[in-house]
């Protein structure tokens, strides 16, 4: 059976609406970054609710305003921040499969207590501009599909998909404060103990001047890790010191090199946390030595 081709038009994206899937690892080496949806839990979750392969690409809307129309019938799930949902005026479920009739209108209003909400696809995106196998958008680089505008047309893939492995979500429940894992390393001798105390004991604060490219922690003063160093290779969730006196985890958009200390890495099950904390939400950090 042939399936009709869908396009979604989008009609309005709010502050920043990008195409995102898992990403691209495995070519750093190149000098190419992962990159891919920065609450990778929540885009997986829509996909499943789908009954999509885990990696198929969906929209990352920020803070929402996203207004889109299907040529054709299409399911959707909303997952990661909650936000209202409405297809034509009526009100429409958030974490659930969701029927959105050719030529109706779905509308997601602001994010409450959350920066990104997903928008999945049963079939998946599949816009112009893939590369290394992933249609992220890679706001660093300017690899990918270029950031989603009104007016744009995004093809929805093959609609046949697996039965959904989940019934229904709820959203993301950011708090106030957050409290994530952080392995010391890979250079630990660049902390001395007074360091090491401060990271456990201090409250830091999300800052505004935070993206895809990696969340910046005011209030971690630490004596002893200012100075540059010859580059090396930045992982995801890598927590780098520079001499300003923050600190800067770094999400799907990093670089792969830089040469300020690289004190610790964040785990990676908090990174999808981090992704939507707002800006003054609080964090402290678990701190675990380094492994052997």
């Amino acid at each position: 059976m042939t399936h009709p081709l869908t396009n979604l038009e989008i009609l309005r994206t709010g502050p920043l609406c990008l195409v995102e899937d898992l990403g691209r690892p495995g070519l750093a080496g190149q000098g190419v970054t992962a990159s891919g949806a920065v609450d990778r839990a929540s885009l997986v979750q829509g996909n499943r609710l789908l009954g999509n392969a885990a990696c198929a690409a969906g929209l990352e809307v920020l803070l929402g305003g996203l207004e889109m129309r299907p040529d054709t019938a299409v399911f959707v799930a909303v997952t990661g921040a909650w936000c209202p949902i409405t297809i034509d005026g009526t009100t429409a479920a958030f974490g659930s499969p969701v029927l959105v009739p050719a030529g109706a209108v779905l509308r997601l209003g602001a994010t409450h207590r959350g920066l990104r909400s997903y928008l999945t696809v049963r079939g998946g995106l599949t816009p112009q501009g893939a590369f290394g196998g992933s249609w992220s958008t890679d706001t660093s680089s300017g690899i990918g599909p270029a950031p989603v505008q009104q007016g744009d047309r995004l093809p929805v893939g093959d609609p046949r998909a697996l039965p959904p492995t989940v019934a229904t979500l709820l959203p993301v429940t950011p708090t106030d404060e957050v409290t994530v894992g952080l392995t010391l390393g890979p250079r630990p001798e660049s902390l001395g103990r007074s360091d090491r105390d401060a990271l456990s004991r201090t409250r830091g604060t999300v800052s505004s001047d935070s993206n895809r490219v990696g969340i910046r922690l005011n209030g971690f003063q630490l004596s002893g890790t200012g100075h540059s160093r010859p580059s090396e290779a930045i992982p995801l969730g890598a927590v780098q010191a520079p001499p300003s006196g923050e600190l800067i985890v770094f999400l799907a958009d990093h670089p792969t090199t830089g040469g300020y200390p690289v004190i610790g890495v964040v785990d990676a099950a908090d990174l999808d946390r981090l992704a939507q904390c707002v800006p003054g939400t609080g964090i402290r950090f678990r701190v675990r030595a380094p492994r052997q």
